[in-house]
């Protein structure tokens, strides 16, 4: 107070003029960092869709607020009021920061690479319960029932090509590919038909749901909610506006075959490859695929109907395919550097949380707290569940159970059959039934470090 009547009261006013100034240039400062945030976020927009909207918008809106501050009477009518502007245009600026900080990075695209019966399923959902992820299941279902009717039908390797090519454009968002190989063929873009639809959660959810109608057959359809047949452009959308995309097929086993699709630079694919123990995958097909298996049960279990050369080569060949792929993943090539995991089943069941975790750090996602909640919720089931189809299960418990109910001579003839490929994935082998059926004794080696590349 002494000081301020020791003064002039003309400097006095110039003081207080210059305190004014000093805020307006505070502003002003501000203004110029939302118009430069302004031209940087134009730029990263034009290369990342995940922003929905644009920060020149926001900062077009921040402008008019202030421009409408400013033209009311003329000038701001108080230091009160420039405070209030300069705390919204604060604010305005925070929320911007928060918009490009929560950007979740480059697309990527996940491959979940299995065979029938080794726990795809399960290991699939992972993804599907991710909300950025948009997952497809065994969308190759369609194309391997086409070309395996056509005239002739098609070679091991025409039909790679042709599921390569199918893989290529579905990662890339473009479902229109599958209405040729529907049936019937998708009329105005729309089917009832796509396999296990319900097994995407993508499908399943608005905008993609539409309204049900009346007395329109669905052969696959959504489990928890009424949809009406699926719209492919909507899921086309829905695909784009996703951040990472994710597909499980057990219908390509060639890892070479993929090379194209690594190389792709519109693609930033990585390959998770899925094995279980034959003997464990034989004993379950015998159970969800009856019919095919009928020779090999009345010999297991009878002597009868002496087991055919041709069906054990079959048996032979898949094992030899999946070891061959994951040789030459584990080789490390440089077009698949860094791209290739290697994955038990059985470590998965043991430790579905960890391996989930090391399987998205692979891939470059977040693992979210839904998905570690699916996870503990679907691993602890009642031990009596029976749904050889079901992907909530006991985990721990079920992944060696086949143990306790393969004959011991089936056992062998998947062992002289698939030695290689149990050697290569750390499957020990059972020298007698007692072995076999000794809870004490593991027939499983550590898993190696080596397996992610």
């Amino acid at each position: 107070m002494e000081i301020r009547r020791a003064l002039p009261q003309d400097i006095w006013e110039l003081l207080h003029c210059l305190k004014m100034k000093s805020k307006y240039a505070v502003l002003l400062v501000f203004v110029i960092s939302l118009v430069i945030i302004e031209k940087e976020n134009n730029f990263i927009s034009r290369v990342s869709d995940k922003l929905k909207q644009s920060p020149q918008a926001l900062a077009e809106a921040n402008t008019t607020e202030v421009s409408l501050a400013l033209a009311k009477n003329g000038s701001l009518a108080s230091l009160q009021e420039l405070d209030a502007a300069f705390s919204q245009l604060r604010s305005h600026l925070y929320n911007i920061t928060l918009q490009l900080a929560g950007d979740p990075g480059p697309r990527r695209h996940v491959l979940l690479m299995a065979t029938t019966r080794t726990g795809s399923s399960f290991v699939g959902e992972f993804f599907n319960q991710q909300g950025s992820i948009f997952y497809l299941f065994e969308p190759l279902w369609h194309v391997e029932k086409t070309v395996t009717f056509l005239p002739g039908g098609a070679s091991a390797v025409g039909s790679a090509l042709v599921y390569r090519d199918v893989l290529k454009q579905l990662l890339l968002c473009d479902l229109y590919i599958l209405e040729n190989f529907i049936s019937p063929v998708p009329e105005g873009h729309l089917t009832p038909f796509l396999f296990r639809r319900g097994s995407s959660h993508s499908l399943c959810e608005e905008p993609v749901c539409t309204p049900s109608t009346k007395k329109v057959f669905e052969k696959y359809y959504c489990k928890n909610r009424r949809c009406g047949p699926l719209n492919i452009t909507l899921a086309a959308e829905a695909c784009r506006r996703k951040q990472h995309v994710a597909l499980k097929t057990v219908r390509i086993r060639q890892l070479e075959f993929l090379q194209p699709l690594v190389e792709d630079p519109r693609l930033d694919l990585r390959i998770i490859q899925l094995v279980r123990d034959p003997r464990a995958v034989l004993a379950s097909r015998m159970v969800a695929f009856s019919g095919k298996y009928e020779t090999w049960k009345k010999w297991a279990s009878e002597g009868e109907a002496p087991l055919r050369e041709e069906e054990v080569q079959r048996l032979r060949g898949n094992c030899e395919s999946i070891r061959v792929s994951a040789e030459l993943g584990l080789r490390r090539p440089g077009w698949l550097r860094g791209r290739y995991m290697l994955v038990r089943y059985e470590d998965v069941a043991r430790a579905p949380l960890q391996k989930a975790r090391e399987m998205f750090r692979f891939a470059g996602l977040p693992l979210t707290q839904q998905v570690e909640e699916w996870i503990g919720k679907n691993t602890q089931a009642p031990r009596d569940g029976n749904d050889v189809y079901s992907t909530c299960k006991n985990s721990s418990e079920q992944f060696d159970k086949w143990r306790f109910s393969m004959p011991f001579k089936l056992a062998q003839v998947v062992q002289d059959a698939c030695a290689p490929a149990m050697q290569l994935f750390g499957y020990k082998l059972a020298s007698s039934p007692a072995a076999l059926a000794n809870r004490s004794f593991s027939l499983l080696e550590e898993a190696q470090p080596a397996w992610v590349t």
